[in-house]
């Protein structure tokens, strides 16, 4: 997965599929990346949204090498690292969304941004885990991963590996505090085909500061450095 996501869906729209109220502050996001403070669902008998940061905060960020590896976790990991089984048992977590970004590779140093959505454009989650930790002022810091698995034929053109996708049925599953934990492992796969479908967009989606509705417009299939590709 690339490490990018959008939640732009009305307000009322979230709250509907998700059946949970959301902030009345909550913004459109275009562009989440990494070190972003976005919802997310946690399992547990009270269902809300809390607001956790992806993967990082803003300041573990200046730690490059380490912070471009705690945004996502593959099914695998889950079941061949402690900490990550131990996640899978007490630490699960949904993260709404309505779209996420790939970038196709067309040779060593060019990649063409594309965005994936539903063919409904409908919103849809993530499957998650999630953690926390103190920071050196007292502070309960929480992050949250999105668990990928390999792509399905939707999108598997322009990348070999995708976020997990649930659907309500899975949502119940994953949240449930009493689902069993070859049954959490069962349903960490690619979604169904023929749901997914992905288009060319902006270059400019690249730069994690950029965002606005101009993002997700079709665009030609455009590199970073303005080279047109064939590719679609």
């Amino acid at each position: 997965m690339s490490g990018r996501y959008s939640l732009i869906s009305e307000k009322e729209i979230l709250e509907s599929r998700f059946n949970i109220e959301f902030n009345k502050n909550f913004l459109a996001a275009y562009n989440v990346a990494p070190t972003k403070l976005m919802p997310v669902i946690t399992a547990g008998k009270e269902k809300g949204v809390s607001w956790f940061y992806w993967g990082i905060t803003p300041e573990m960020a200046k730690n490059k090498p380490v912070s471009q590896k705690l945004y996502s976790a593959t099914d695998k990991e889950l079941t061949e690292k402690f900490s990550f089984k131990k996640a899978l048992v007490g630490r699960r977590c949904i993260i709404p969304a309505d779209g996420y970004y790939e970038w196709k590779k067309i040779s060593k140093k060019s990649q063409i941004p594309y965005r994936v959505i539903r063919y409904d454009n409908k919103p849809f989650s993530f499957a998650g885990i999630w953690d926390e930790y103190e920071a050196d002022n007292g502070e309960m810091i929480h992050t949250f991963r999105i668990i990928t698995t390999q792509s399905n034929s939707d999108i598997s053109e322009i990348s070999n590996t995708m976020p997990v996708i649930f659907g309500k049925e899975q949502e119940e599953k994953w949240l449930n505090p009493n689902t069993s934990e070859d049954e959490l492992i069962s349903i960490l796969k690619a979604p169904e085909e023929d749901i997914l479908s992905f288009y060319s967009i902006t270059p400019l989606i690249n730069s994690p500061t950029s965002d606005g509705p101009a993002l997700i417009e079709p665009a030609p299939p455009v590199d970073q450095n303005g080279n047109y590709t064939l590719f679609q």
